[in-house]
């Protein structure tokens, strides 16, 4: 029960996608802290996402299991994963088309 002494915090392992805020670019990676880590970007502590911060999330899912997010995150850096990424978020981009 929450609040109890027994209780036990839940993992959660989070595959998420990052738009860049200077260039539209999308970066895609897992986590543990979704909130550290995009800290992290914005602090331009990650060399690959350095040169086009500042970056915001535009999508995360969560797993209990850690193989299962990086399974999720190697196939989202697929080119079929990117077409789904594409469907699952297209009303999300096509306003992001509208306001350019």
């Amino acid at each position: 029960m929450p609040g109890s002494e027994n209780a036990t915090a839940i993992m959660f392992y989070y595959v998420y996608v990052l738009q860049s805020m200077k260039n539209n670019s999308l970066y895609i990676g897992y986590t543990t802290d979704l909130k550290n880590r995009l800290q992290e970007h914005n602090r331009k502590l990650n060399f690959s996402t350095k040169p086009f911060t500042p970056w915001q999330v535009i999508h995360a899912e969560a797993y209990r299991n850690e193989k299962d997010a990086k399974r999720r995150e190697r196939y989202l850096k697929t080119s079929q994963g990117a077409r789904l990424l594409r469907r699952m978020l297209k009303e999300y981009f096509y306003s992001q088309k509208s306001k350019n």
